[in-house]
């Protein structure tokens, strides 16, 4: 019996979805998929390397070319990436962020995945806990906008300026799903693939850090099954903790707004952060955002006195 294209396709996008899924859950090598995503992405002209012979049939470099500039077999080398190897040692990993030219943040989800640490008994909300001197800092920060997240990206609090910006969007409450998930975020986000870029890789390095959490793992199945852009970035395997940057935003009522943000980690509960951001001050980003809070502020005050 011959199956259509469309069956065998779908068929083959389900097995690998499937595999993927597994991977993610332990069955395969985190590390040796690490291992593998990164050499792919390191040429031969920025290892140094000199092509020899015909066409090459896999990106980025060979088994045995990684092996070399790291100073080890390529039998270890293999093993390492089928996950048949799981405790290089420390010299052997500096040898690699050095072959594979990983940066810091990509380093040190590098010796995550090949030595995780077993979590302590945080209890079960612990990392999703924003204490009321935290809810204090954030109100006092406005006219900024001031907003917490857990290692998952979820929105676990915001102040009135952060709460103005989001109030609208299907997703408004985990930044990685309103990247990819919500209708209304490539117009939200004028520089999307930025941002897109960037919390794939900050979701990254959390999960090296956080493999063993489950809502996390199913948030990558729910992003994976419902955004081929999110599953492409995710399989890179790139890793940045985002600090600070320009957020380029949209919001109909008032048009364009531009904010500088940066990250300031909760040493209470190190899996927080707040996000803080502002426009330049006389800034036509500092009065369209004032509008649009002030209209969000009229919004709410309106549906107030009609439910009373």
């Amino acid at each position: 019996m011959t199956r259509s294209p469309r069956v065998a396709r779908g068929r083959g996008r389900c097995m690998r979805l499937t595999r993927y899924f597994l991977a993610w859950r332990g069955m395969d090598s985190s590390l040796g998929e690490f291992l593998r995503a990164r050499r792919r992405l390191v040429t031969l002209d920025q290892a140094g390397l000199t092509r020899t012979g015909g066409l090459r049939r896999t990106p980025g470099l060979r088994r045995e070319e990684i092996a070399m500039l790291a100073g080890v077999s390529v039998d270890y080398y293999s093993r390492l990436e089928q996950g048949r190897e799981r405790n290089p040692s420390d010299q052997v990993l500096r040898a690699l962020a050095r072959a594979l030219r990983l940066d810091a943040a990509a380093t040190e989800h590098l010796y995550a995945l090949a030595h995780p640490l077993v979590s302590a008994n945080k209890g079960v909300c612990e990392a999703d806990q924003v204490s009321t001197h935290v809810l204090r800092l954030i109100e006092n920060m406005e006219p900024m906008s001031a907003f917490v997240v857990n290692h998952r990206l979820d929105i676990l609090a915001t102040n009135r300026v952060a709460h103005a910006i989001f109030e609208g969007f299907e997703y408004n409450t985990n930044l990685i799903r309103l990247t990819f998930l919500d209708p209304g975020a490539h117009e939200f986000w004028r520089n999307w693939d930025e941002e897109a870029v960037g919390n794939v890789a900050h979701l990254r390095a959390a999960a090296g850090a956080n493999h063993d959490d489950p809502a996390l793992r199913e948030l990558i199945e729910e992003l994976s099954r419902g955004s081929d852009e999110f599953r492409r970035l995710w399989e890179r395997h790139d890793v940045q903790v985002r600090t600070s940057g320009f957020i380029r935003l949209y919001r109909s009522e008032v048009g364009e707004f531009d904010l500088w943000h940066e990250a300031l980690r909760c040493e209470s509960v190190p899996d927080l952060r707040i996000f803080s951001a502002a426009p330049e001050p006389g800034s036509p980003s500092e009065s369209n955002l004032a509008r649009l809070c002030a209209a969000k502020q009229a919004d709410a005050t309106s549906k107030n006195e009609h439910a009373t």
